[in-house]
């Protein structure tokens, strides 16, 4: 067998998705990162639009330029209640896929410092100051390497996940139907049968919306259920007749409880970004902006001399266990994920809701969120989610 030959960077990125893109070009970004020898490895080139990333933000992002539509008036529906909300502090913004993957992309490729490479990953390990990316075909050493491949995933079963599962139809009607003004967060209003059901839409303008039915569940469905749901509340619901569908997507996220470490296996050398290191919530399956905030953190490590991976604050840590505790009331069956989200837009402000799903509200208002839930449940889930 041929001894593959040790190709060296300063940083390796192994994976290019959301996770491992939003880091490239927030090194490409600083002044001083920016020159660092950096690999970016995977597959294949990201170039179909696969999916769609929806987020909040306070103030202007580092993305704003790509944004597609956002809305500052959102709606959350079921059978009994309705509630029709003006955002304040946040703006809830919708990014394409194929526009991040081309906006960053094209921007690394003005830089002579950065490879690209698309080969499948088999090992990624350590040995001494130095990680190790080896392919089929090569292998690259680095200082880190940040990864958001599945290589280290722990295992995921119905015991202690759910999956957020989910098929979106871009439509574009005939006739003026959509206030692009007004988004639907969550719309309650269908069959609960298969677990926590709703439904996005988000219209970009008066003719075209992204319309998505979306399920936590043990389980995926069978392939024509997606597309007979979303017939069904487009005709019953939207009241609409004539359209084309112009883009569909289909993804799963897990909802785990399961540990995904950020260090695999200790190796303070190899640092997991992304849903490989934990940043999916775990509670509602939103990536991008944890996503955002990780790149940041980890940047500004870099700049500092420190190790690049963040550690785990307080905070941190009193976000993920009201993650897991919320989890655990819906696998346990105790209630559903539309009760739950009910009683938060009943009871709160939905800026409050946001700030908490965001993981950037205050103590106090956590306090609140605590007293507006069954306390048997969430206690004996809490108490469970503490060992």
């Amino acid at each position: 067998m041929r001894q593959q030959e040790e190709i060296k960077f300063d940083y390796i990125i192994a994976g290019s998705g959301c996770a491992g893109l939003s880091l490239l070009y927030r090194i490409l970004s600083d002044p001083i990162l920016k020159k660092k020898e950096v690999l970016v490895i995977d597959r294949a080139e990201k170039s179909s639009n696969d999916r769609t990333w929806c987020y909040w933000e306070s103030q202007k992002g580092i993305f704003d330029s790509i944004v597609t539509h956002e809305w500052k008036t959102l709606e959350f529906l079921t059978s009994d209640f309705t509630q029709r909300f003006d955002l304040k502090n946040y703006s809830y913004k919708m990014i394409r896929g194929i526009d991040f993957y081309n906006h960053i992309l094209s921007f690394a490729k003005t830089f002579k410092n950065i490879t690209f490479k698309f080969e499948k990953i088999e090992k990624i390990q350590t040995d001494n100051n130095y990680a190790f990316v080896e392919t089929e075909k090569n292998k690259y050493s680095s200082e880190y390497v940040f990864n958001s491949t599945n290589l280290f995933n722990p295992i995921i079963n119905t015991k202690n996940s759910l999956l957020q599962h989910f098929e979106g139809w871009v439509i574009r009607t005939k006739k003026p139907t959509f206030n692009s003004k007004i988004g639907t967060l969550m719309d309650f209003r269908l069959n609960q049968e298969n677990g926590t059901t709703f439904m996005y839409v988000l219209p970009t303008n008066s003719n075209e919306a992204l319309i998505e039915y979306t399920l936590f569940s043990e389980k995926v469905l069978n392939k024509e259920k997606y597309k007979a749901e979303l017939e069904s509340y487009i005709r019953d619901y939207l009241k609409i007749e004539q359209y084309e569908i112009t883009h569909k997507e289909f993804g799963i996220i897990p909802m785990s409880l399961t540990k995904f470490w950020r260090n695999p296996n200790s190796e303070e050398r190899i640092i997991n970004i992304g849903t490989a290191g934990g940043f999916t919530k775990a509670s509602s399956g939103y990536t991008f902006q944890f996503v955002q905030k990780n790149s940041e953190k980890i940047i500004s490590n870099l700049l500092k001399g420190k190790l690049p991976n963040p550690k785990r604050t307080f905070r941190d840590k009193m976000f993920e266990w009201y993650d897991r505790t919320v989890l655990e009331v819906m696998i346990s069956g105790k209630m559903s994920g539309k009760e739950i989200f009910s009683i938060m837009f009943k009871n709160l402000s939905p800026e409050k809701i946001l700030a908490f799903l965001g993981n950037e509200s205050k103590f106090a208002d956590e306090i609140k969120i605590m007293n507006i839930f069954p306390k048997i449940p969430f206690i004996i889930a809490g108490i469970k989610k503490l060992r």
